[in-house]
């Protein structure tokens, strides 16, 4: 047996946590996964994995190897990426997450110029608001939205988001209009419950920095949400521009205290730290890179 393949398969196990998910993973059988693992316990004389009707976990001697296998799989695989790289062809299955409304509204309509361009390149979309796991998940790349901290994945700036501060004429009739950043501590607010800063927001302004403690009459994980709810008129939302300019442009949401800004949000696209990037993954951020500034001034005229 090819110590590869049985490297590459108990891996793939011990990510699934089970032989079927491995064996769905590798487009093996069960049959074939189980036995490869049996056939190399035998050969290592050892026993990897506990095995009961409910679950799988490692040995002592399986923690060890695992890793190692993953080292010697990551090796192997760099030293593909960098062939690849050399030969500057972009290539094959590349899967991306991005959050849902960016997704949908900004890069939606960018993905077909992006596979005509590049015909050998094909692409696996997953639209989720919460932070993946790029190594763990398997992602080439993710597009994140934040104020980006630490981090040990490797990022590109492509693009920034105006945050907005809006209500409702309806409701600002029936509850005021905040004439300061502190009186939003008294107001219904409609929170995005994944915003890094919580239920802290902060404006710059006139008189520099003003943190504001809100107290969420809502919250949830996706800024659509927030968005329908203050077009029902029930409260102030903080949202970036490309969800709401629209609303702003009909008149059916307000701009708040546009003197005070809330601090712009970053596009990133992030991906795992490489020393040798695949070429699909360049072709990709570039792309993204200059379809989203080449957006950007029409984005910011809204």
């Amino acid at each position: 047996m090819d110590r590869f393949q049985e490297m590459r398969v108990f891996a793939a196990v011990v990510d699934a946590g089970s032989f079927v998910g491995a064996a769905d993973a590798l487009g093996l059988s069960k049959a074939a996964v189980s036995r490869i693992v049996s056939e190399l316990e035998a050969r290592l004389g050892v026993r990897l994995l506990h095995r009961t009707t409910r679950r799988l976990s490692l040995t002592a001697e399986g923690e060890v190897f695992v890793v190692r296998c993953r080292d010697v799989l990551a090796s192997v695989e760099e030293a593909e990426a960098e062939i690849t790289e050399r030969s500057g062809d972009a290539v094959g299955l590349l899967k991306v997450s991005a959050p849902f409304s960016f997704g949908v509204l900004r890069l939606g309509p960018l993905w077909g110029g992006f596979l005509a361009a590049h015909p050998r390149i094909e692409l696996e979309i997953t639209l989720s608001d919460r932070f993946v796991d790029l190594v763990d998940e398997g992602f080439d790349l993710a597009v994140r939205i934040a104020r980006l901290q630490d981090s040990s994945l490797v990022s590109r700036r492509v693009s920034s988001t105006r945050m907005v501060l809006c209500a409702s004429p309806r409701y600002l009739k029936a509850h005021g209009k905040p004439k300061h950043p502190s009186e939003l501590a008294s107001h219904a607010v409609l929170a995005y419950s994944l915003l890094a800063a919580g239920d802290t927001w902060e404006f710059e302004g006139p008189d520099g920095t003003v943190p504001v403690k809100v107290h969420p009459r809502m919250r949830t994980n996706n800024g659509d949400t927030c968005r329908a709810v203050a077009l029902s008129h029930e409260g102030i939302v903080l949202q970036p521009a490309f969800i709401v300019d629209e609303d702003l442009r009909a008149g059916t949401l307000v701009e708040l205290l546009p003197q005070y800004r809330a601090p712009d949000l970053g596009v990133y696209a992030m991906y795992p730290s490489r020393k040798h990037l695949l070429p699909k993954v360049r072709v990709l951020v570039d792309y993204l890179a200059a379809a989203l500034q080449r957006d950007a001034p029409a984005a910011r005229a809204r």
